[in-house]
C-alpha cells in the first residue's frame, strides 16, 4: 500500500517543537504513514525531538525545504547563492537523521519570483543552476536522500514550470541524489496532460504532493485521480505522497500561497478526507 503522509502546513507555519508535539499525535491518530515537516530555518525545531515523536507514534518522516526571498541557487550573486548551499545542507542533514528519503520543495529559487528571459538567459540560468547543486547532489547522495526539485506554476516562478524543464535542469546531476517532487496542484496548472508529464519524470520522480485543484483535500476536485496515480505507479516510484495544503489562518504563509478563504469545513478536514480518499484508491 503506498506511504501517504501529511504536511503540517496544513495546520500551522512556522513549524515549531510546541507544533511537533501537537502534530505528531494527530497525524498519527488519523492513520497517517508519514508526517512532512517544513524547515523554514535551521534550528525552528529540533530534529532530536522529531526522531523521539517519530519514534513514539510509528511515524515516516518527510522533509521538505523552504524558499522565502533571498534563498536563491541560480540568478542571484556568489554570496547568496552560497548562503543558500549552506541552508540545503542543513536540511539535508536533518532529513538523513530523521529517515527522510528526501529533501522536497523548489529548490532552485524563491517562490514567487518571476522575471521575463529569453532563451540565451535560461540557458545560463540552467548552467548556474547545476553549478550549484552539482555538489549538494552529492552529497546528498552521500547522505541517502535526495534533493527534489518541484516546478511550481507560472504565478510562483518564472523558472521551472513544467517536468520537461526540470528534468532539463538536473540533467546530468547524478539520479541518487537528485531527482524531482511533483505536485498535483502546479500540473494541473502547467501541464496539458498531467499524468503523461508524471510518466515522463521516469526514475527521476523521488516525491509526490497531492493536493487538490484547488488546494483543499484530494478528491474533492475535477482531477482524474485514478490516472494521476497510475502514473506515479508507473514511474516506479513507492515513496510517501504526502498531502500539502495550507492555513488560511497565517497571513505569512496564506499570502504566500494565495489561501485567501477555509479549503474545506476545518484544517483537519483536508486531511482526514484526503487521506480516505487516498487509500480508497490505493487500495
Amino acid at each position: 500500500m503506498r506511504p501517504i503522509g501529511a504536511n503540517t502546513w496544513i495546520w500551522t507555519a512556522p513549524l515549531t517543537d510546541a507544533g511537533l508535539q501537537e502534530l505528531f499525535p494527530r497525524v498519527a491518530g488519523m492513520g497517517f504513514d508519514v508526517i512532512e515537516l517544513p524547515l523554514e530555518e535551521p534550528g525552528a525545531w529540533d530534529a532530536g525531538l522529531a526522531a523521539e515523536l517519530a519514534a513514539e507514534h510509528s511515524l515516516g518522516v518527510s522533509v521538505c525545504a523552504v524558499m522565502p526571498p533571498g534563498r536563491e541557487l541560480a540568478g542571484a550573486e556568489t554570496a547568496a547563492v552560497r548562503a543558500t548551499q549552506e541552508y540545503v545542507r542543513e536540511c539535508i542533514g536533518v532529513a538523513a537523521r530523521l529517515g527522510s528519503h528526501a529533501v522536497a520543495g523548489p529548490l532552485y529559487t524563491s517562490v514567487g519570483r518571476c522575471w521575463r528571459m529569453d532563451p540565451g538567459e535560461r540557458r545560463a540560468l540552467v548552467a548556474q543552476l547545476r553549478e550549484s547543486l552539482a555538489p549538494l547532489a552529492d552529497e546528498a547522495a552521500d547522505a541517502g536522500v535526495h534533493l527534489a526539485l518541484e516546478p511550481l506554476n507560472r504565478y510562483e516562478t518564472s523558472f521551472l514550470n513544467t517536468v520537461e524543464q526540470a528534468l532539463e535542469a538536473i540533467d546530468g546531476l547524478p539520479a541518487g541524489g537528485c531527482g524531482l517532487l511533483l505536485d498535483t496542484y502546479h500540473l494541473n496548472i502547467e501541464e496539458r496532460d498531467p499524468a503523461a508529464a508524471i510518466r515522463s519524470a521516469g526514475d527521476r520522480l523521488a516525491h509526490v504532493h497531492a493536493s487538490a485543484s484547488d488546494r483543499g483535500a484530494p478528491g474533492a476536485d475535477h482531477l482524474d485521480w485514478p490516472a494521476l496515480l497510475d502514473a506515479v505507479d508507473a514511474t516506479g516510484y513507492d515513496g510517501p505522497m504526502c498531502i500539502e495544503s495550507f492555513t488560511a489562518e497565517n497571513d505569512v504563509i496564506a499570502t504566500a500561497a494565495s489561501v485567501w478563504r477555509p479549503l474545506a469545513r476545518s484544517q483537519d478536514a483536508i486531511a482526514q478526507d484526503g487521506l480516505a480518499f487516498l487509500r480508497s484508491l490505493s487500495g
